[in-house]
């Protein structure tokens, strides 16, 4: 089993410094936000990839995954997308997959497609995204859910042809929040390249048992996100072992089953100690054994 760290804690940061410090750290890997200010696909020229790969080598650190679920890009700034999304709060999810504008829809489809292109330029074998988005106002489940299919058999497409899977994450309040509604969806969908991604926290806070997940995603998971919860199961990313998940106890079940791939630490609410937040949760990692 691997660890890594991801970027969306060092939005303060350019990828290029976040990678040394990350593996100052001590971390295997370091999963890279793709939006800005990091990689942003659409922007993601040959010379900024080959850049990015030199600094990944010189460092001996590995790509743990691409994350394409947040997306600011596109609307530069808070104020736009704040005139945009009134009554959002969190403004990265959107363009989502399932917004009323077709447009928007597309705009989510295209960002994600380029950023399956940019994984395969960085050897990476898959990327996270959203599971749908907030369902909009006015729209249905089924609506949504048609929507989020229809988007993913063309985003699909572009997986096969560049050998990269589609990691999708359930989370609270978003489309798909639990392993159910995760597995209903992969029973809609033919191809190989879809996949879970599969967020510790993300399962507790609605009230699943991320253990006993392990064995029932098992065949879909192709990456895992661990961060602790408060025992309110709040969606709070909280640092490791200051929350209510046994987080050792994830790691052991994980461990028995032979996992060797890669588990990042999410910890993007900590921008303002993001530095310092990497090496606690490294840290802990030590303490108890882990690496």
């Amino acid at each position: 089993m691997k660890f890594g760290f991801s970027t969306n804690a060092f939005r303060e940061y350019q990828l290029e410094e976040t990678i040394s410090i990350l593996a100052n750290a001590g971390y295997d890997g370091i999963e890279i936000l793709l939006d800005e200010p990091h990689l942003f696909p659409a922007e993601a020229d040959e010379k900024r990839i080959k850049r990015i790969r030199n600094v990944l080598d010189d460092h001996d650190l590995t790509v743990s995954n691409c994350n394409a679920f947040m997306l600011s890009a596109i609307d530069r700034t808070e104020k736009s997308r704040i005139a945009k999304y009134p009554h959002e709060t969190e403004l990265f999810h959107h363009p989502s997959f399932i917004e009323p504008a077709a447009v928007d829809r597309q705009n989510r489809i295209e960002h994600t497609k380029t950023a399956l292109k940019t994984a395969a330029e960085l050897n990476v074998p898959q990327i996270s995204i959203q599971p749908g988005g907030p369902v909009p106002k006015g729209t249905s489940q089924e609506q949504a859910m048609e929507m989020f299919i229809e988007a993913l058999q063309e985003v699909t497409e572009t997986a096969e042809m560049v050998g990269v899977d589609v990691l999708v994450e359930p989370e609270p309040d978003l489309l798909i929040e639990t392993s159910n509604q995760f597995l209903k969806l992969a029973d809609q969908i033919d191809s190989s390249r879809v996949g879970c991604n599969f967020d510790v926290g993300h399962f507790y806070c609605v009230d699943e048992d991320p253990v006993d997940l392990i064995y029932e995603l098992d065949s879909y998971t192709g990456h895992y996100h661990l961060e602790d919860i408060p025992a309110d199961r709040t969606h709070e990313h909280t640092q490791l072992g200051n929350g209510a998940i046994d987080i050792n106890g994830f790691l052991d079940s994980l461990k028995e089953t032979g996992y060797d791939g890669f588990v990042t630490i999410e910890l993007y609410p900590y921008e303002e100690t993001a530095k310092e937040t990497a090496h606690n949760a490294m840290h802990y990692l030590e303490e108890n054994g882990w690496v």
